[in-house]
């Protein structure tokens, strides 16, 4: 069969793609291994040159991949054209940072002959998601590639398109053949990837089910992983907030990408006193976003990437209003063609609901009162999801106390919304997933960290 990609916008049919067959999965995999054995040589600086080749195509053709990414998987316009750019800066900052970043070190303590140094491991498989279509490619394979490594790409099945520009980009930049490659193949045919002995690593976003069965795989071939998995994202309002601030903040990060986002604030725990302030805020907010054509510059929220994914999130909103949640806005899916859902905003929201138990993904947020502070921090942190976190308080060095000491997430922000940049590692803890990306500590996750010592 082949693979499909829908219209998000219509339920139209935009193209069948041919899977790639196992023998040509096998050369691509032969391929990335020859090319790692020559581009593991190549000096940073030339390394560096094509990456900035990367961010130049990227700019260049923007206009194009922006429309690919809207047309595949409904993303907003505006925020396609913004991915695009983001996706250029992650290649220029590592362009400019890797060759310091990757230096030889020799640790405090060391003996005067010895150092560390940074090798690339050879052919990585990245295992992608359909939400961020690009982004979420860059920012786990430009790091590997400025390391040395080569790139296998397995992208969601619905944005195959997205996939295959993907790598014209590296290929129109200049990288040398097998260095990046798209394989289009179903999720049944990962466990070889993983298996094969050329295939050194792999990094995976998405699901937690899915980062459970990649690791399983990972480690039973002892193989390193780097997982960044769902979210649920707690946003804490305290009573000394300021709320406007809380609300627009908190509107802006639950409907970014339509609310399909793992970072995206999905509970927003909001002590009494100011619970009913707070709600009529982002109430007003959610409710003045303009859902619309995606390919509309003027729309803020497009449709949801597959019709399955409106009917889970319809589901869950549901169940959660079946067990005493209160509906302040939205609450059903759109009218008309294509996968669109309302704003939705559920009010108190309990443990047992699908709206605090689980991820949403979508726009739809879940406002749970609790009592004071400490009751806000054991809301925040009883979630199985570990990923991002935000605290609200006029009191920042309050706010830096709690988002250092207290919530369980990896990445915490006071009095702003949760996201990625090129220069900060991205990951999370418990459910949420291990390893990181970005940063220095991401360019080092696919590398062997080796001792040496010359006497």
């Amino acid at each position: 069969m082949p693979l499909v990609s829908l219209n998000p916008a219509t339920g139209r049919l935009i193209r069948r793609y041919r899977e790639h067959s196992p023998r040509q999965q096998a050369a691509a995999v032969e391929r990335a291994h020859t090319a790692f054995l020559d581009w593991r040589r190549v000096a940073f600086p030339r390394r560096a040159r094509l990456l900035r080749a990367v961010a130049t195509v990227l700019r260049r053709k923007s206009g194009i991949h922006a429309h690919l990414m809207t047309s595949e998987m409904g993303k907003p316009l505006a925020q396609a054209r913004a991915e695009i750019g983001k996706c250029a800066l992650v290649c220029e900052y590592y362009a400019r940072h890797a060759p310091g970043l990757l230096a030889d070190e020799r640790p405090p303590g060391a003996p005067k002959n010895s150092f560390i140094t940074f090798q690339p491991l050879g052919v990585i498989l990245a295992v992608m998601p359909w939400n961020f279509p690009y982004w979420q490619v860059f920012r786990a394979v430009v790091p590997a590639l400025m390391a040395g490594n080569t790139i296998l790409l397995k992208h969601a099945s619905n944005v195959c398109g997205c996939a295959l520009a993907i790598e014209s980009v590296f290929r129109e930049a200049g990288l040398p053949a097998g260095v990046f490659q798209t394989l289009l193949i179903r999720p049944d045919r990962v466990p070889a990837l993983i298996g094969h002995p050329h295939v050194q690593a792999v990094t995976l976003t998405g699901s937690t089910a899915a980062g459970r069965q990649v690791a399983a795989l990972a480690g039973a071939a002892l193989k390193k992983c780097v997982l960044e998995l769902g979210g649920s994202d707690p946003y804490v309002i305290l009573a000394d907030a300021d709320l406007d601030l809380a609300a627009e903040v908190g509107a802006r990060s639950r409907l970014i990408n339509s609310g399909q986002s793992c970072i995206a604030a999905k509970r927003f725990i909001v002590v009494e006193e100011v619970r009913a302030a707070f709600e009529q805020r982002l109430v007003d907010r959610m409710a003045a976003r303009k859902v619309g054509p995606p390919a509309d510059l003027r729309t803020d929220i497009g449709p949801l990437a597959r019709t399955d994914l409106r009917e889970e999130l319809h589901a869950q909103v549901r169940q959660s209003l079946r067990r005493g949640a209160r509906l302040l806005l939205g609450g059903q899916p759109l009218p008309g063609p294509g996968w669109f859902y309302a704003p939705t905003v559920l009010a108190d929201v309990k443990p047992g609901m699908p709206a605090y138990d689980e991820e949403l993904f979508g726009p739809v947020a879940a406002i749970i009162p609790v009592r004071d502070e400490a009751a806000a921090l054991a809301a925040a942190n009883s979630s199985s999801y570990g990923l991002g976190a935000a605290v609200f308080t006029r009191d920042r060095r309050r706010g830096r106390r709690l988002a250092v000491e207290e919530l369980e997430a990896g990445l915490a922000f006071v009095n702003d919304f949760v996201r990625s940049d090129p220069s900060l590692p991205f990951g999370g803890v418990k459910q949420s997933g291990y390893g990181r990306e970005l940063g220095p500590f991401g360019l080092r996750e696919f590398v062997n960290i080796k001792t040496v010592l010359v006497t």
